[in-house]
């Protein structure tokens, strides 16, 4: 019986050193409005900063900088709660399929496949999930701005003016031409089955536009492409900037024609040419809403800077390091 008690009292004594050491790893190091971050989710964040900036730059060694990436990590995790906590109040979510085809668009922009991508991933120290997270606060983030800010925001004519005189060189432009497009996607992996019934189905959508349907609204309905939402309008686009296989299609169609059903590695892909321009100097007129938009960028930028600064001002923080 007394070698029995000793066991029991022994087993007693190692749970609760277990436990106080699991909860002194996991440890509160920040509240930020009464929502906790974790030691665990600190390291976390630390050793992903760590492997970007080790790969990006291998002659930094990790432990001249631990110090900075702590401090870099844990100002990161604060404003990514606080943006959390912002958006809840704002009744703003983020769904899967927003975060799938922002990661789509943006495929499609720098011209590679997913596993081209997720190998430039590795490269720089990041993982899938990593990479998710930070489209889903950029996703919040522009959310934010076009509740708090956007609306806010107004471009002169003589700021207008301004610009143009300041960054002519920006406005020598190559031959472009403005492109709608809806986009069928091919999975990664996909089978011939399944690629011979997205090509079907990017064909009966071609058919239907000959017959009449309008554009916009099939690329509303079906495109998995850039600008789905906004009809496929993908604005203009210089050679070079798409798949060869679409590139040839956009700068062989005349303005107003639309082509057939083009493959590419990503997917099915119906063209038509909107407009086209030359290369050469561009006029103020034709780059105005460009310059518009890049105004407004700048003046939001600056805008949601203050309006962060204010939110931080009006939380409570409690760094706990």
């Amino acid at each position: 019986m007394k070698h029995v008690t000793i066991s029991i009292i022994a087993f007693i004594v190692l749970l609760f050193f277990v436990i106080s050491t699991h909860a002194f790893e996991d440890r509160i190091v920040a509240v930020v409005n009464n929502e906790a971050i974790t030691l665990s989710e600190l390291d976390e964040a630390v050793e992903a900063f760590l492997n970007v900036v080790t790969r990006s730059q291998p002659s930094v060694k990790r432990e001249d900088i631990i110090e900075e990436a702590r401090k870099a990590s844990l100002n990161k995790l604060i404003d990514g709660v606080l943006l959390k906590q912002e958006a809840s109040r704002l009744k703003i979510v983020i769904s899967d399929q927003e975060i799938s085809r922002t990661m789509n668009d943006m495929l499609v922009r720098r011209n590679i496949s997913f596993d081209e991508f997720s190998e430039s991933l590795k490269k720089e120290g990041m993982t899938l999930d990593d990479y998710k997270k930070e489209i889903s606060q950029y996703l919040l983030t522009r959310k934010i701005v076009e509740k708090t800010i956007r609306y806010k925001i107004a471009v002169s004519d003589e700021e207008i003016g301004d610009y143009y005189g300041n960054h002519r060189n920006q406005y020598e432009g190559k031959e472009a031409n403005r492109v709608q497009q809806i986009l069928i996607v091919k999975p990664k992996g996909a089978d011939q089955e399944t690629v011979s019934a997205l090509r079907e189905k990017a064909e009966t959508i071609l058919k239907r536009l000959i017959e009449g349907e309008p554009f916009e609204a099939l690329a509303v309905q079906y495109s998995q492409g850039p600008a789905a939402q906004a009809g496929g309008d993908l604005g203009f686009l210089e050679k070079g900037m798409m798949y060869p296989e679409v590139d040839e299609e956009v700068f062989r169609l005349k303005k107003g024609e639309m082509g057939g059903v083009v493959e590419s590695p990503i997917g099915f892909h119906i063209i038509k040419v909107l407009d086209k321009r030359g290369a050469g100097v561009k006029p103020i007129e034709e780059v105005r809403e460009e310059i518009i938009g890049r105004i407004s960028e700048e003046k939001i930028e600056e805008k949601f800077q203050e309006w962060f600064k204010k939110l931080r001002e009006k939380s409570h923080i409690d760094i706990r390091l």
